[in-house]
């Protein structure tokens, strides 16, 4: 039988998640000679061997790669045979770099069933990890990935792991947390004062019994620490919220088991594939009754964040003990999630009891990834552990460059070539601590990515911090429209060329006439952008107050409906509104005073909100619009075709963008109000207007311009009815739409769209 030669050049995710022991294996078993080597662009190797063999181990290539890896990229090359017989794992080569790190893992099902196994050395070893799962992105301090340059390096390897580390043929070859009882990192239980409670076993039991106790323990994850508390336990719960000064914003639950989980949610096979995955995120679920879990963990919401364990230690502390445990962010509110441990100590040691913690270093935070399931597949509320910091292809080279986001749900993009990376979510940059998190996750992924920016690019507003740091960089700086990089990042995504149509809906944007946008309809591409139309712009009367308060908004509406009448038209709203003040704040309405223009989609869902007595003063972001979705879920569907909707007029001033008036709106909710139609069929009725609204606006500028891609971006994007409205209708209607599913809709996706417009107009 004649041999052949082939050559694989593979790039992608292919070093330090098993891929050269995974080869070696096939190899082997398929009697093919040859080599394999780790190069700085991924991956090389040849194989020699009959056809059939060859063809046997690429379908394996194809279909059976180790869970970490991620190839994207593969050439294959027939050269002449060679003489060598065996297989081989050569050294490193050098030549050109392109880094790919792999993200943190949740413990796979090998390690999970030794860690249960009395038998095996590592029974109950809280750090069990092997080249499919643990530690990458959160412990790596330098390139290469090697042990030395990870947290690890303080952990010398004990005899019968350096044997396993060495050999080609077991799962834990060259990976590089491995550890032990003997060799590795232990935990330990500390008092809120540092005093040591406990070590090993008996750290994690008296954990165990302080959290039936009702107390709350900080336990250190794989990216920071979270709070934990037993969610059945009211009074523990309440004092929780109390003591993070976090009101009414839902806690995650952490399930023991795919079948707890199932106890506190009807889950779908979609979600149970995601909790399941190596990823192991948050998934928004739809809740079951009577589950016994305090109404506090989630208040006036339907839904629940659930995810399961992504540590071996996070096994350990439910087991047996528990089905769930609350397993919130490490923080209080607004600042970012603690993962130093000393920072940890000094942060939550007035909210937490006692802490669970170990002595593996955390080099980088990474919160928890929150998802939400839409048409079968991810929508990013949040995107960190488990999906950062992987690599996003762009559609054309760009020069190495850094673009830094927004303000709000921060994160940051590193792009050289034809490759984007997305950093882990952030926060929100209004406070030093967030923001000397932003300075290091740039910092540390230059570093990983070898990727020295030549320009910055940032968002359009001078007075945001990502903005501030851009321009104090040193280096040349590309201002981009909010909107426009939503667009363009999921344009990226989709890999989409030319213009598009853009459905851009959120709360707040800097617009480029110095108005606050959030209502837009845009034509365009990398290049450029032309703002067709918009959401009719209205007063934020007190500005940023005008968030954080939505009956500002719904008084703003009433106005703007009904003129001075609002102010004695007898809804609840008004009545928030001190007689004293009555006259500033129609001064303010009416003369503009502290009250900037804006056409944000966001304050119209906060205003309705606001109107159906649902939430006059939110707690946390989107919140009013998040019960408004909720409850227009919960309407019946059976309303009648001509009553569906609510009026609404598209106006056409001379030589200016298009606006949609939501007036009509707003007066008919008011009858249906007095009426006392049911809020929820007030809500589904307001969900079917703006994607009327939306679709009729879009269809019209498919029609004029001949354009059939259609973007839905932005924050309200999150919102699962109204984008399968408009998703749905704009479908039907013969045009192509796109949704983003690698990262956020929200403005955790900015930075892509920042750095792929930053990036053309530099090529």
């Amino acid at each position: 039988m004649t041999n052949i030669r082939r050559r694989y050049q593979i790039n992608g995710i292919v070093q330090g998640v098993g891929f050269r022991p995974f080869v070696y294996r096939q190899a082997t078993a398929l009697q093919l000679s040859g080599w394999i080597c780790n190069s700085p662009a991924g991956v090389e190797l040849e194989l020699q061997g009959s056809s059939a063999d060859l063809d046997s181990f690429d379908h394996v290539l194809c279909h059976g790669t180790p869970p970490l890896a991620l190839i994207s990229s593969l050439l294959r090359t027939d050269i002449p045979p060679g003489e060598e017989t065996g297989f081989s794992i050569l050294p490193s080569t050098g030549g050109a770099a392109d880094i790919r790190i792999a993200p943190d893992s949740a413990t796979c099902d090998d390690c999970l069933r030794e860690l249960g196994d009395p038998t095996d050395r590592r029974y109950r070893y809280p750090f069990i990890t092997c080249t499919n799962c643990g530690p990458r992105y959160s412990i790596i301090t330098g390139i290469p990935y090697d042990r030395p340059l990870t947290t690890m390096a303080g952990f010398p390897l004990c005899s019968d792991c350096q044997r396993e580390y060495e050999d080609p043929g077991d799962r834990r070859f060259h990976a590089q947390p491995i550890a032990c009882h003997n060799c590795g990192p232990q935990v330990q239980l500390r008092s809120a004062t540092g005093v040591s409670l406990g070590t090993r076993e008996e750290a994690i039991l008296e954990a165990v019994r302080q959290l039936k106790a009702g107390a709350i323990v900080a336990v250190k994850g794989l990216g920071g620490y979270h709070l934990a508390v037993d969610p059945c336990n009211h009074t523990a719960v309440a004092l929780l919220r109390q003591r993070k000064e976090r009101d009414e914003k839902p806690f995650a639950l952490m399930a023991a088991t795919i079948d707890a989980a199932r106890a506190l949610a009807t889950l779908t096979e979609q979600e149970e594939q995601l909790l399941t995955s190596p990823e192991a995120p948050i998934i928004i679920v739809r809740k079951r009754d009577h589950t016994g879990l305090s109404p506090l963990i989630a208040p006036h919401n339907d839904w629940l964040g659930l995810m399961l364990p992504s540590t071996p230690l996070h096994h350990l502390l439910l087991g047996e003990h528990f089905n769930q445990l609350v397993m919130t962010s490490g923080n209080s509110s607004d600042e970012p999630v603690a993962y130093d441990d000393r920072d940890a100590l000094q942060r939550l040691s007035g909210i937490a009891d006692c802490f669970l913690t170990h002595d593996r270093p955390i080099h980088i935070r990474n919160d928890d990834s929150v998802i939400r399931v839409f048409q079968g597949g991810p929508l990013f509320y949040r995107r960190a552990r488990g999906y950062a910091p992987r690599a996003t292809p762009l559609p054309f080279a760009v020069p190495p460059l850094l673009a830094t986001g927004a303000e709000l749900k921060g994160a940051v993009c590193l792009a050289s070539g034809t490759t984007a990376v997305v950093s882990q979510h952030i926060g929100d940059l209004q406070n030093r601590s967030t923001y000397d998190a932003f300075t290091h996750t740039i910092s540390h992924l230059s570093t990983l990515l070898e990727i020295r920016p030549e320009l910055i690019a940032c968002d359009l507003h001078p007075d945001y911090l990502s903005s501030r740091f851009a321009e104090e960089s040193g280096l040349p700086v590309i201002p981009v429209q909010h909107h426009h990089a939503h667009m363009a990042s999921a344009m990226v995504e989709h890999g989409l060329e030319g213009d598009v149509i853009g459905l851009i809906f959120d709360g707040t944007g800097y617009g480029t006439d110095g108005t606050i946008w959030g209502g837009e309809f845009l034509i365009g591409g990398y290049d450029r952008f032309t703002r067709a139309g918009h959401f009719r712009t209205i007063p934020l009367p007190g500005g940023d107050a005008a968030i954080r308060e939505p009956w500002r908004m719904a008084m703003s509406y009433l106005y703007q409906a009904l003129g001075e009448e609002a102010f004695t038209c007898g809804h609840p709203v008004t009545s928030l509104l001190p007689d004293a003040d009555r006259p500033l704040f129609a001064q303010m309405l009416r003369r503009g005073i502290n009250s900037p223009h804006s056409s944000s989609c966001g304050r119209l869902f906060d205003a309705v909100g606001a109107l159906l007595n649902i939430r006059h003063r939110v707690s946390y972001d989107g919140q009013g619009a998040i019960e408004l979705e909720a409850l227009a879920e919960g309407a019946q569907e059976d309303l009648p075709p001509s009553d569906e909707e609510y009026s609404y007029r598209l106006l056409y001033p001379d030589s200016a963008p298009f606006q949609v008036d939501f007036c009509p709106l707003i007066r008919e909710l008011m009858a249906h109000t007095a009426d006392r139609i049911p809020p929820a069929t007030t809500a589904l009725r307001f969900h079917r207007t703006v994607a009327a609204a939306a679709t009729e606006a879009c269809r019209r500028i498919a029609a004029e311009s001949g354009l059939n891609h259609v973007i839905l971006s932005g924050g309200v994007f999150q919102n699962r009815l109204l984008t399968e409205m408009i998703y749905t209708a704009l479908t039907n209607g013969g045009l192509t739409v796109h949704t983003q599913r690698v990262v956020p809709p929200n403005d955790g996706g900015i930075a892509l769209g920042q750095a792929a417009i930053a990036g053309r107009r530099t090529t």
